[in-house]
C-alpha cells in the first residue's frame, strides 16, 4: 500500500435525518464535505445505496483517485455486532440485522469499518480534536440524549457487547426522577440533556413559578432560551442549569474516579454555552470525584462541531 493510499479515507455519519460523507487525510483534515438527506422511509437498502454513492462523489469532490483512498468508516446510531459485522438495530431508522460491512465492502471494493456514532465523535475529539494528544479521554455528547464514547490507552474501549460508554444511562435520582425512554427512572438523560431542561422548563410554567421564559410562547421556547435567561440572572432558568450541570458534573465523577481519564471532552449544542455550563460541570465534579483524579483531569469543550463523526469514522480506516 502506497503512502497516499495510508492516508486518504472516506468518514461517513449516519443519521436519522441526515447523511454526512467526508473525504479526510491521514491528519485528520476534511478535504471535501457533502451532507444528504437520509431518506429512512424508504429502508435500508436505499440509505446503504446513498452513502456508497456519497462516498464516490466525496472522493471526486477532494480530486483524488478511487485507488488513493485505503478504506472507509461509517459512525452509525445504534447497536452493532463488530465481530459479524451487523447492524442489529438501529431504533429510529427502523434496521434490523442489516450485514452492512458486506454490502459496502461488495460494492466499493475497499475495507469498510464501523461504530457506534458516539463511538466515532470521541475517536475524532481524541484524534485531533479537545482530547488532542492525550490517551485517556471521555468525550460527553449533550444533544437530544447524552451519548458518550471511552478511548483508553489511545484506543476506543466498547465493551463486552458494545454498549461502553452509555453515560446517558447513569442512574442519578432512582426515587424521584423522571422515566427515561429506557424504561428506568431517573437517568442522567432525564435531568442534563437539551430535552430535559427544556422539559423542566416547561413544567415549572405550567406550575406557574414566575420566570420571564413565561415571556417566550410555550411553543416557541427553546433549549437556549433556557441557558440565555441564566446568564442573564434569571432565577428560575439559573436552578434548572445549575442542577442539570451539577449532576453531569457528579455523573462525570463516577466516571472519573473508575477510569482516571486526562480529559472529558464535552460537545453537542448546550455544549456551546460557554463558561456559565463549564463552571457548574466543574463544581459538581470537584464536589463528588477524589482530588487526585480531579488533579489528572480537564474538562474541555469539544473543538470539532458536527465534523466529529466523519473524522472519526475515517480514523477507523486510518491505521
Amino acid at each position: 500500500m502506497n503512502e497516499s493510499m495510508e492516508s486518504r479515507a472516506i468518514g461517513i455519519d449516519l443519521g436519522g435525518t441526515n447523511i454526512k460523507a467526508a473525504a479526510v487525510t491521514g491528519k485528520g483534515t476534511i478535504v471535501a464535505k457533502i451532507e444528504w438527506p437520509t431518506e429512512a422511509d424508504k429502508g435500508a437498502d436505499h440509505v446503504i445505496k446513498r452513502m456508497q454513492e456519497m462516498a464516490r462523489t466525496v472522493v471526486a469532490n477532494a480530486g483524488w483517485q478511487w485507488s488513493d483512498v485505503c478504506g472507509l468508516g461509517i459512525g452509525l446510531p445504534g447497536f452493532l455486532d463488530h465481530e459479524a459485522g451487523v447492524v442489529e438495530q438501529l431504533v429510529n431508522l427502523h434496521w434490523r440485522n442489516v450485514p452492512i460491512l458486506d454490502i459496502m465492502k461488495k460494492d466499493l471494493g475497499i475495507p469498510v469499518y464501523f461504530d457506534n456514532d458516539a463511538n466515532a465523535a470521541a475517536i475524532g475529539e481524541a484524534w485531533v480534536g479537545g482530547g488532542q494528544g492525550f490517551e485517556h479521554v471521555v468525550a460527553v455528547t449533550i444533544g437530544t440524549g447524552i451519548g458518550g464514547g471511552i478511548i483508553i490507552d489511545g484506543r476506543i474501549h466498547r465493551g463486552a457487547n458494545g454498549m461502553c460508554g452509555e453515560i446517558g444511562h447513569l442512574v442519578m435520582y432512582p426515587q424521584q426522577g423522571r422515566r427515561c425512554n429506557c424504561g428506568k427512572i431517573g437517568c442522567l438523560e432525564t435531568i442534563s440533556s437539551a430535552t430535559a431542561i427544556l422539559q423542566s422548563a416547561v413544567e415549572a410554567l405550567a406550575a406557574g413559578v414566575p420566570t420571564r421564559l413565561a415571556e417566550i410562547p410555550i411553543d416557541q421556547l427553546t433549549t437556549k432560551d433556557v441557558v440565555d435567561l441564566a446568564k442573564s440572572g434569571d432565577p428560575l432558568a439559573n436552578e434548572i442549569i445549575k442542577r442539570a450541570m451539577e449532576t453531569l458534573g457528579f455523573a462525570l465523577s463516577y466516571i472519573g474516579n473508575t477510569l482516571n481519564p486526562q480529559r472529558f471532552v464535552i460537545g453537542g449544542g448546550v455544549s456551546k454555552a460557554g463558561a456559565i455550563l463549564f463552571d457548574l460541570i466543574q463544581k459538581g465534579f470537584e464536589d463528588a470525584a477524589l482530588s487526585r483524579v480531579v488533579e489528572a483531569c480537564k474538562i474541555v469543550p469539544a473543538t470539532l462541531g458536527n465534523d466529529a463523526g466523519v473524522i472519526g469514522a475515517a480514523k477507523l480506516a486510518i491505521f
